[in-house]
């Protein structure tokens, strides 16, 4: 059997005032795996990635971590919890070069100076981990790529050994070039044994990495797709509403 997953959020209620933005949504994040959040616009993806991120507290439900039950109350609890988010506007600081954007906040002393070689040498190292393209982490982010910014971004995450990476739109407005460059990312948060969620309209990106594909529609849990197996039409149909539900024969499995 299957062992339990890295997180495990279950029948998870959010309501905006009449709103309700999700209804009993189930999510279960395993290490070593890209699962794909898709639906269409206001189905809850971010809503749920902000109740992960604990940037939202969920109004029901239960979120489990490796089968115990944990509380998300804020962005500080879920990375003491090993949940990192990278969010769609990156909050990254453009006059700063790469080093201090990934140390921004979390500086590293030696004595009452900075450890300036430290930090810079385990940049350089999170950066290869990435399989990351920056021609060097003093160059000022101002003067990177939108891809080597999502670079940054993502590296950064990885200061605090997290357990689980959500990455909310990752290749929006990218060039083809640069969603290439931070689907390989991807690929290696995955190869490095991190869960990761990757929130994303681009079916193709989503093809390109996904182990699984969760469909969110009006809030809730309305397909479960086996990433290598899934149609482009079968997903298509699960985020429209024209299947309600996902063959049992397609759906991703949960134990191996």
């Amino acid at each position: 059997m299957r062992p339990s997953p890295t997180l495990a959020l279950r029948g998870i209620d959010k309501r905006f005032g009449h709103v309700q933005a999700l209804s009993e949504v189930d999510l279960d994040l395993y290490p070593r795996e890209v699962v794909a959040l898709v639906g269409d616009n206001a189905a809850g993806k971010s809503t749920l990635a902000k109740v992960i991120a604990g940037v939202l507290s969920p109004d029901a439900g239960l979120i489990e971590m490796d089968g115990a039950p944990v509380t998300i109350s804020s962005p500080s609890a879920a990375r003491a919890l090993g949940i990192a988010t990278v969010f769609q506007d990156l909050a990254l600081c453009e006059n700063l070069d790469v080093v201090s954007n990934l140390y921004l906040g979390q500086e590293r002393r030696i004595g009452r100076r900075l450890d300036e070689e430290g930090m810079e040498e385990e940049a350089r190292s999170i950066l290869h981990s990435l399989t990351s393209r920056i021609p060097s982490v003093r160059t000022p982010v101002a003067g990177l790529s939108a891809g080597q910014r999502q670079s940054v971004a993502i590296a950064r995450t990885l200061l605090g050994s997290p357990r689980v990476v959500v990455l909310d739109e990752p290749t929006a407005s990218l060039s083809v070039s640069q969603t290439a460059e931070v689907l390989t990312h991807i690929q290696s948060l995955r190869d490095l044994g991190h869960a990761v969620v990757l929130i994303s309209h681009n079916m193709t990106d989503v093809h390109a990495v996904a182990d699984r594909i969760e469909v969110l529609r009006h809030g809730r849990n309305n397909g479960s797709f086996v990433g290598a197996d899934a149609s482009y039409e079968e997903i298509i149909a699960a985020v429209t509403g024209a299947s309600p539900l996902v063959p049992p024969d397609r759906q991703a499995r949960r134990t191996a």
